[in-house]
């Protein structure tokens, strides 16, 4: 099976146990010890590959951009939702190792578990081959999402700050208000609070995803509130 994906990476494992690693999630094994030979070590590794070859990308690709342009665009393309759509493009969920109850809970399309599991194929296609074949592969699946917008986005949350400071209100306060799910797939609840208004919550599988909804939804709100 993984054949085919070495297909269409265009890279032949010479250790196809770091990708069978890369492939397996934590929802197979039942201890500790056994964890350690699944994806999570390589989506730690894969994490700093990513970051460190997305970030001579957005070096070279807008040599006129100061740091904090630089740093948005970043934050956009190696957030969890990024990785995501990548894996999503490259059919990922369909080679992954799961549980079966987690596969049976659509755990091949879960935006977490496909996002780290992308994590870990960089990290293995690093450790495989070196710097050159992550790069490759992170070139040819980024490239189309960086030129996507050539103005550097603005997250939600710096949004609502701006819109606070502008208005001399106090900055948005964020506050962590619950957390269910197993380890593996947590979501978190985040509450946003602004002086004079309701605050607004929302959910994510992460903190930062859960603050930039609960950002997201309420200036959405006081946007509307103010043209009233």
């Amino acid at each position: 099976m993984t054949a085919a994906l070495e297909a269409f990476l265009a890279h032949r494992f010479s250790d196809t146990d770091l990708l069978t690693r890369a492939l397996t999630h934590s929802s197979t094994t039942k201890t500790r010890n056994e964890r350690i030979w699944t994806n999570e070590r390589l989506e730690f590794l894969g994490d700093r590959v990513l970051g460190l070859i997305v970030s001579r990308m957005l070096y070279d690709r807008f040599p006129d951009e100061e740091e904090g342009e630089l740093s948005r665009r970043f934050t956009a393309l190696v957030r969890r939702e990024a990785l995501a759509r990548v894996a999503g493009n490259i059919g990922l969920g369909e080679y992954l190792l799961l549980s079966p109850g987690e596969a049976e809970t659509g755990g091949r399309k879960n935006p977490a578990i496909l996002a780290d599991s992308c994590e870990a194929l960089i990290a293995a296609l690093y450790l495989d081959a070196g710097l050159e074949a992550a790069s490759n592969f992170v070139r040819t699946h980024w490239e189309p999402l960086m030129h996507e917008d050539l103005s550097p986005p603005k997250d939600a949350k710096t949004t609502l700050q701006e819109w606070s400071q502008a208005r001399g209100l106090k900055l948005p306060a964020y506050r962590q208000m619950d957390r269910n799910g197993p380890d593996h797939a947590p979501v978190f609840t985040i509450e946003a609070a602004l002086e004079g208004y309701a605050p607004a919550a929302a959910t994510g599988p992460s903190k930062r995803t859960a603050e930039q909804a609960a950002a997201e939804a309420l200036l959405t709100r006081v946007s509307a509130e103010e043209d009233s």
